[in-house]
C-alpha cells in the first residue's frame, strides 16, 4: 500500500543559483519597464518557486534593488581600473552604462537602496577609487581647478552623457555615431590638455 499524501518524505528544495536567477529577472524587468515595476512575488513566479523564496536571498525589494547597485558598483570599479587615462575612464563609463542599463538606473537611486550594506558600500568605494585613480593622473594646473573638483566635472560629463544617451535624449545629436566616440571628441574638446 502506497503512503499516504502526508507521509510521503518531502525531497529538499532545489532551485540551482536562485539567487543569480532572481537578479537575472529583476534586471529584465527593469530594463522594460524600471525598478518600479519590480515585484519580488512577480519574479518568484518567473523562476518558478513559491512567493516568500526570494526574501531567503534579498529580504525584500529593497535588499533586492541593493544587490544589484552593489554588483553594477562592482561591474563598473572593475571597468574604471582598466582605463588608459581620463579620458578612457569616461569612455568606460559610458560603455558600462550602454552595456547594464538596469544596473546604472538602480545605482544612482539612492531612496531604493539600503544606504548601510556592506557590499554595496564596498563596491562603491571601489569605484569611486578607480576613478580618483584616473583624475589622479591629471595635474590641477590642466583644469585650473583642484583635482578633486575636476574628478567631479569628469563624473559629471560621464554621467550625464551616459543618462541622456540611455534616456534616449541623443538621438538626434549622435545620430548613427558610435557613442563612446561621440564622447571621447567631447572629452577631447573640453579636456585639451588631458
Amino acid at each position: 500500500m502506497a503512503p499516504a499524501q502526508s507521509e510521503r518524505p518531502r525531497r529538499p528544495y532545489h532551485h540551482g543559483d536562485l539567487r543569480h536567477t532572481i537578479l537575472t529577472a529583476a534586471l529584465d524587468v527593469i530594463t522594460a519597464d524600471g525598478p518600479t515595476g519590480l515585484s519580488l512575488r512577480d519574479l518568484a513566479r518567473r523562476a518558478g518557486v513559491s512567493h516568500a523564496a526570494p526574501a531567503h536571498h534579498f529580504r525584500d525589494r529593497t535588499g533586492l534593488l541593493t544587490a544589484i547597485a552593489a554588483e553594477g558598483f562592482g561591474l563598473l570599479a572593475a571597468a574604471l581600473s582598466e582605463a588608459a587615462d581620463l579620458k578612457d575612464a569616461g569612455v568606460r563609463y559610458v560603455r558600462f552604462a550602454r552595456e547594464h542599463p538596469a544596473h546604472f538606473q538602480v545605482m544612482f537611486a539612492p531612496e531604493l537602496l539600503r544606504a548601510d550594506d556592506l557590499e554595496l558600500t564596498t563596491a562603491r568605494a571601489l569605484a569611486t577609487d578607480a576613478l580618483r585613480t584616473s583624475v589622479s593622473t591629471v595635474r590641477a594646473e590642466d583644469f585650473g581647478i583642484d583635482t578633486r573638483l575636476a574628478g567631479v566635472a569628469a563624473w559629471a560629463l560621464a554621467h550625464g552623457f551616459a543618462t541622456l544617451l540611455l534616456g534616449h535624449n541623443l538621438d538626434g545629436a549622435v545620430g548613427g555615431k558610435d557613442p563612446e566616440e561621440v564622447f571621447r571628441s567631447l572629452a577631447t574638446t573640453l579636456f585639451r590638455s588631458v
